[in-house]
């Protein structure tokens, strides 16, 4: 439950997070503006490796997996997601030309939640989302509000603090930290955080990151919370020791 905000008011549910993993632009160019028309944040992968690593980074609510995906086909990438600590429990969304009984079988055998057949009306498949939504709704970990070693970032409000005093970070910034805040100690390459933070369709250098990483450090205050992993990119601090 998020908690209300001091003037009394309740502050709207931060915006359910779905990764689309699709090769099909026909399909994934509708369905993304559907999507963010239901007021849902979307991202898209045209490939399965792409997909998998994005789902590995950004830790989506929700996914919507192709089956017949280039580079790792579909139920491969769910078992990967399946077997993954940080990824077991996202919810996933079949979306597949098969419509054979036994395929259904295997999918759900790997631990898809849903499974929907090609062609797909997107009004079923949106009512589908809002079914798994209203299932897993209360359960597990709250995800609007992330805190590690004094650092909170507020999803709701767009808010990050450091022992309570309130950060001034641009779109960017805010975004790179929950990603590197949600899964501490974890090493992200510069192309993950470009994934997360800079998004889709942007033109930018890898060694752009460096640059919003010292902006970063110098408003956290601290030098270390965001270490440097020689050779691979940056991590947060696992712990205050």
């Amino acid at each position: 439950m998020v908690p209300a905000a001091s003037s009394g008011s309740v502050s709207p549910p931060a915006r359910l997070r779905i990764l689309v993993i699709e090769d099909e632009k026909e399909i994934t160019d509708p369905l993304a503006y559907s999507l963010g028309r239901e007021g849902y944040e979307t991202t898209v992968a045209h490939d399965g490796q792409e997909g998998l690593r994005k789902a590995q980074t950004l830790l989506p609510d929700l996914i919507i997996l192709d089956l017949m995906l280039p580079g790792l086909p579909g139920l491969e990438v769910c078992r990967e997601l399946r077997a993954g600590e940080k990824t077991r429990d996202i919810p996933i969304i079949i979306l597949s030309a098969k419509a054979e009984e036994m395929d259904q079988v295997v999918g759900f055998s790997l631990g898809a939640d849903d499974y929907v057949t090609k062609p797909f009306s997107v009004k079923v498949l949106l009512q589908r989302i809002k079914a798994i939504q209203r299932r897993f709704d209360g359960a597990g970990e709250p995800v609007d509000v992330i805190e590690h070693l004094n650092v909170r970032i507020d999803r709701v409000r767009h808010r990050a603090y450091v022992d309570d005093g309130e950060l001034e970070l641009t779109p960017t910034e805010f975004r790179l930290l929950e990603c590197l805040i949600r899964q501490p100690g974890r090493a992200f390459t510069r192309h993950q955080l470009m994934d997360a933070a800079i998004g889709d369709g942007a033109i930018v250098l890898e060694r752009t990151i460096d640059v919003h990483i010292k902006t970063l450090r110098r408003k956290l205050g601290s030098l270390d919370l965001i270490e440097t992993v020689r050779g691979v990119g940056y991590r947060f601090r696992e712990s205050g020791e």
